[in-house]
């Protein structure tokens, strides 16, 4: 049941709206969204930015590699997860397209700390892809780097989109704005643990990745002024 390509347009998408005090459920469609709100309400949105952090290559023994970055450390280096059929080793030097390599300098946990020759984001932006979710059972499009972004997206960092934010257009903002209703911005870097599977039964007994965020004194004060 889950759509493997985007609609037509944003807000085409269906909501379900879960009415607070009875619980009633209501089949919608998210261009009703702002019939939900008043004035003096107040969205908080998420305008991370979703980076191109998958690559492909290959180890020097030619065998296949596919690296999600998690986190850019710095110019030159990123955590990341690496899969293979065999992990590579400590000092190893990966091969990708354009020429590019990269050396594995440690392992952190699941993870494996590596070292590009060049900028992080200027390889990204040259050779990486857009880390569609795991239900998405397709390779990623040309489409999909505007798509699977908010358009109010601007702090570089995510390796996965805010997807609720993603049903929201230009025209529904300013509609959104032109009501009275208050807007603001927090930012979180959507990590790969997004994406990780629950192997436990207890669901107390999951560890979540860590992942960054930033909320303004700001924010706060317009979060309890709304309250």
């Amino acid at each position: 049941m889950i759509a493997q390509h985007p609609l037509k347009s944003r807000t085409d998408s269906r909501l379900l709206h879960i009415t607070p005090k009875s619980g009633q459920f209501q089949d919608r469609h998210f261009v009703d969204f702002p019939s939900l709100l008043v004035p003096g309400d107040l969205l908080v949105f998420n305008n991370t930015r979703v980076i191109p952090a998958r690559l492909f290559g290959h180890k020097a023994s030619g065998g296949k590699i596919e690296i999600l970055v998690e986190r850019v450390l710095d110019d030159k280096r990123v955590l990341a997860q690496v899969r293979a059929s065999r992990s590579p080793q400590i000092g190893a030097r990966l091969y990708l397209d354009n020429d590019v390599n990269l050396i594995v300098l440690r392992r952190v946990e699941n993870f494996f700390e590596l070292q590009f020759e060049r900028p992080v984001y200027e390889i990204l932006q040259a050779i990486g892809h857009i880390p569609l979710p795991p239900y998405i059972e397709r390779a990623d499009t040309a489409i999909d780097s505007r798509r699977y972004q908010t358009v109010y997206a601007q702090q570089i960092g995510a390796v996965a989109a805010p997807t609720a934010g993603l049903h929201f257009d230009e025209a529904m903002l300013e509609r959104i704005d032109a009501m009275g209703v208050e807007s603001a911005f927090v930012t979180l870097h959507v990590g790969a643990g997004t994406f990780a599977s629950i192997r436990v039964d207890d669901i107390r007994q999951h560890t979540m990745h860590s992942e960054r965020l930033q909320v303004s004194a700001e924010v706060c004060e317009q979060v309890k002024a709304t309250r």
